[in-house]
């Protein structure tokens, strides 16, 4: 056979429509003589859901391009949730970048070519073409990290981001290069076989895997890009970072070390042991740090790390036969509802920025005084703030109480009994810096007389994002259903 089956390039559509929606933005700007460009969040957003029921309506073709790639229920979850991150950040984008004469078609298009590498990472099934997804994906995000190119701190930002971006990909490739070296293939699926048995090549190939990967997600001791990046790019994006970024990187997390069961056979080195303590330390230094934040937004970054933490307790819990369900089902729904709740998050606190509509934010663009007696001045912003921080904190009935739950009670079935138990611990202290952005929204008076201004586009946004974690947190049952369908894919 010389070529590849019409099914596997059918498997691409969700690909292909995002990639084709980034350059019809592109071109689009070609022609345009008027600033108005409201249409193409609008654009975004469309091509975002169409992308998502592609997925959905092309029927799962396994492994494809001789096994490169797994399109599955696995990677339509996945894709969905990606998705969906893409039409909520594009919807607080617009509003955002109006405000700051900033809308062009090239920050949409590099959203969606950010999300079509998104998407490949989660159906990659080889080292080489996660390896050439992830990158696609970080060289827009480095790029969105800069677009708002007004004063000193997006362009520190992005440097930042793509020097120790640029360390990631070096330690995935060289990594790759290992695993290929003791196994002769960089297929997830063959990695187990008799010729990588024991090999400390393996091992050190699979360890700079993870700790490229580590670095994607912000996990300790690889997280030291986070809080800057975080607080230095546009609100919008740091909001489509910290949501898409994590759900891809996990998704290839769990295919590599969970599809084929790779470093079953160094079982005795550890290996879960070393993830264990990643988690661990992970969930404590991150909501330790975001105590004493008094920027809101950092204060978000550094509880971006705390959750990969608790992510990480998924993944852990999934090496083990009897809890393997329950794990990968929490991470996914984990995933799901942690996008609609960061998402949603950021949206206010870019509302909170547009006071100021100025080019260049200062200082205490993001200090607690900006939310004191927001309750009483825009009490819909207030009340879905303390929504989104409930959920994160994992305060019944939100949807991060029953992700959060679904992976503490994954980690006991797998008697990994510590790791539940700093899990739970760090989630009540992390409970402590969430809940004082409420004391302040309702119980501070307000600092000034300026409204806050919100985009009908964000408030729309924030309405979905809001109700997304209120109905996953009271009917989560079909949505974990689902994703235990998809997790059994991985198996």
């Amino acid at each position: 056979m010389t070529g590849f089956p019409t099914r596997d390039f059918l498997a691409l559509v969700p690909v292909a429509v995002l990639t084709s929606g980034g350059l019809v933005l592109l071109l689009s700007e070609v022609f345009l003589a008027s600033v108005r460009r409201g249409y193409q969040a609008g654009l975004t957003l469309v091509v975002a859901v169409l992308a998502a029921v592609a997925a959905i309506v092309v029927p799962p073709a396994g492994a494809v391009f001789g096994g490169q790639a797994t399109v599955d229920a696995f990677s339509v979850f996945v894709t969905v949730i990606i998705c969906g991150g893409v039409a909520l950040s594009a919807l607080m984008s617009a509003g955002w970048l109006h405000a700051r004469n900033a809308e062009r078609g090239e920050y949409y298009a590099l959203t969606l070519f950010a999300a079509a590498g998104m998407v490949l990472v989660g159906m990659a099934s080889d080292l080489l073409v996660a390896f050439v997804a992830i990158e696609i994906m970080s060289l827009s995000t480095y790029s969105l990290t800069a677009y708002v190119r007004r004063g000193r701190r997006p362009s520190e930002a992005a440097f930042k981001y793509m020097i120790l971006g640029a360390v990631s990909s070096a330690l995935l490739l060289y990594g790759s290069s290992l695993v290929f070296g003791a196994t002769g293939t960089t297929l997830f699926a063959a990695m187990h076989g008799p010729r990588g048995a024991g090999s400390m090549l393996l091992v050190g190939g699979l360890g700079l895997i993870a700790s490229g990967l580590a670095f994607k997600i912000g996990a300790v001791p690889f997280h030291a890009w986070t809080p800057d990046v975080y607080e230095g790019a546009p609100t919008p994006v740091t909001a489509f970072m910290a949501a898409g970024v994590k759900t891809a990187a996990f998704a290839l997390l769990a295919r590599i070390f969970l599809s084929s069961q790779v470093g079953a056979d160094v079982h005795d080195l550890s290996f879960e042991k070393v993830l264990m303590v990643l988690a661990a330390l992970t969930m404590i230094f991150g909501n330790l740090m975001a105590l004493p934040q008094r920027s809101v937004k950092r204060m978000l970054a550094y509880s971006a790390i705390a959750h990969a933490g608790y992510l990480l307790v998924g993944v852990v819990s999934a090496r083990v036969e009897g809890a393997r369900s329950m794990a990968l089902a929490g991470l996914l729904f984990y995933l799901a509802a942690y996008t609609a709740t960061v998402i949603g998050a950021f949206a206010v606190v870019g509302s909170i920025e547009e006071r100021t509509r100025g080019d260049v934010e200062p200082d205490r663009a993001w200090d607690l005084s900006r939310f004191s007696g927001l309750a009483r001045r825009r009490p819909g912003l207030a009340f879905a703030m303390t929504v989104f921080l409930l959920s994160l904190a994992g305060v019944p009935p939100t949807a991060g109480f029953v992700g959060k739950l679904y992976l503490f009670q994954a980690a006991v079935g797998a008697h990994l009994y510590l790791l539940a138990v700093v899990g739970v611990l760090s989630s009540v202290l992390g409970a402590f810096y969430y809940l004082r952005v409420v004391v302040h929204m309702y119980m501070r008076p307000a600092e000034g007389t300026e409204e806050p201004v919100a985009a009908p586009a964000m408030v729309f946004a924030l309405g979905v994002a809001a109700l997304v974690v209120v109905l996953f947190g009271l009917v989560a049952e079909p949505i974990i259903r689902l994703a235990q369908g998809a997790g059994a894919m991985v198996m």
